[in-house]
């Protein structure tokens, strides 16, 4: 498939060299031709110098067939510009862009042009990993009922089976983090001491589920 990608900073390179890593096609847009350095040598994708929301510098970098476009310049207006005319002109299904303000994010999710907030996902991010432990939700379904939430099971629970946990907590366990790697659990997993797990979690349950992790397993 083929991904343009408008804004050759650190975030946006790092996406270009990903995807390219992929096998996927991969151009990339910026108005600072030094900025393509970041690419390296080995990069097998299109370099295109120029604004990232102008017409034919889109068209250039193959827009028209691209199966998606990333906007992640260092500037809020030019993101979204970039988006909309990607979307609008050139009908690319697929457009995502990042934006410093999460106000006009929100404003901008309304428009339909999905967002990444840099300032309050890395500020969530913080937040998980500075909580001693509790369920923090990852991800909500559309309807605001289900949380997908990376939870930090206290010790107690080592040595104990992930279905014990999810019967006590009336949660499901969709995955599990070990050693940095992810993978499913199957009926006889058990936790092992540094896991985090994610689980699915109904809205109404997110303090019930932290105050049956903190109580710990039934003796059995």
């Amino acid at each position: 498939m083929h991904f343009v990608v408008m804004g050759c900073g650190r975030v946006g390179s790092t996406l270009a060299l990903e995807l390219s890593r992929r096998g996927h096609g991969v151009a990339v847009v910026d108005q600072d031709p030094q900025a393509f350095r970041r690419l390296g040598d080995d990069f097998e994708g299109r370099t295109v110098k120029g604004v990232g929301f102008d017409r034919d510098v889109l068209r250039e970098a193959g827009t028209g067939e691209a199966y998606a476009f990333a906007a992640v310049s260092s500037g809020d207006n030019s993101n979204i510009l970039a988006a909309r005319t990607a979307r609008e002109v050139f009908g690319v299904e697929h457009v995502a862009a990042r934006i410093y303000d999460s106000a006009r994010a929100e404003v901008f999710e309304r428009l339909g042009i999905p967002t990444v907030a840099t300032v309050r996902w890395t500020a969530d991010q913080m937040v998980r990993r500075l909580l001693p432990r509790g369920v923090v939700p990852d991800w909500t379904d559309a309807t605001g009922a289900v949380h997908l939430a990376e939870v930090a099971v206290p010790p107690s629970w080592a040595g104990h089976r992930l279905v014990d946990l999810e019967r006590a907590t009336a949660t499901r366990v969709a995955f599990v983090t070990r050693l940095g790697a992810a993978r499913l659990p199957g009926p006889d997993t058990v936790h092992q001491d540094g896991d985090v797990l994610h689980l699915l979690v109904p809205d109404d349950r997110l303090t019930a589920v932290e105050k049956a992790l903190d109580a710990g397993p039934e003796p059995g």
